[in-house]
């Protein structure tokens, strides 16, 4: 399946997500802001949040070209993409899913969604907040394979996966200036093989929580195994080259 031509920022909330602030509209034709991100800018297009975003954190009006994303939209689109296990239960990713599956955009770029968190002082644009991807979490141990997952699925479909911050990053995608974004090429997979090797690798284990409640039944999963497959995933990723030029 290809990509549109569509070109999607991702926007998180760390405190370097404040910089996209001032980029023109025109680089973007959605914007996808990630829990309290929509108060970046006023421009976004959809919001994303899990079930216990606090409804007070949340805006009180919706521009005609503004749509609120829950559980009942990003489930689905993560379940079919192998399901939350794999796919990782943190916010980026599964923004990342969503947008790839409901947007199918031809470029998904990020911006504050680096997850490194500092030792001391704000940990978030807004001030300090509780460092979701830094949870013990089964589905978590490695974000850069969870990010190296969702930049090989996306580039089977012709979307490539860009990182817009400068700073430290778990997220394993190419940077690249926001003015850069609509020039993205198209990209292709030089090897396969490894995407295979994964894919087949988790069909075996058969971890799944479609209702997307994994943390309810993750005893049934084995985190060594899930490790295993993460490596698989970086090993494909590095085999792949689907670096943007």
């Amino acid at each position: 399946m290809s990509a549109s031509c569509s070109t999607v920022l991702i926007l998180g909330s760390a405190p370097n997500a404040v910089e996209a602030a001032p980029w023109p509209r025109a680089h973007f034709d959605h914007i996808v802001a990630i829990n309290n991100a929509w108060a970046v800018r006023p421009d976004w297009t959809h919001l994303i949040h899990p079930e216990d975003f606090p409804k007070e954190r949340r805006p009180l009006d919706l521009r005609e070209n503004q749509q609120l994303v829950d559980y009942t939209h990003y489930i689905p689109q993560q379940n079919a993409f192998g399901g939350i296990v794999y796919t990782g239960g943190t916010m980026a990713f599964t923004a990342g899913y969503w947008a790839l599956g409901a947007l199918k955009p031809r470029v998904m770029a990020f911006m504050g969604c680096d997850m490194m968190y500092a030792s001391a002082g704000s940990t978030h644009f807004y001030g300090t907040g509780t460092a979701d991807p830094l949870r013990d979490d089964i589905t978590l141990q490695s974000l850069e394979a969870k990010s190296a997952r969702l930049a090989l699925l996306a580039a089977e479909q012709g979307c490539a996966c860009v990182n817009l911050s400068k700073d430290p990053s778990r997220l394993v995608f190419p940077r690249l200036s926001p003015e850069d974004v609509k020039h993205t090429p198209r990209l292709k997979l030089a090897d396969t093989h490894g995407i295979a090797a994964a894919r087949a690798q988790e069909a075996a284990l058969d971890y799944a929580a479609p209702d997307g409640r994994y943390w309810k039944i993750q005893d049934q999963f084995d985190a060594a195994e899930l490790a295993r497959v993460d490596a698989l995933w970086l090993t494909a990723y590095k085999a792949a080259s689907i670096a943007v030029a």
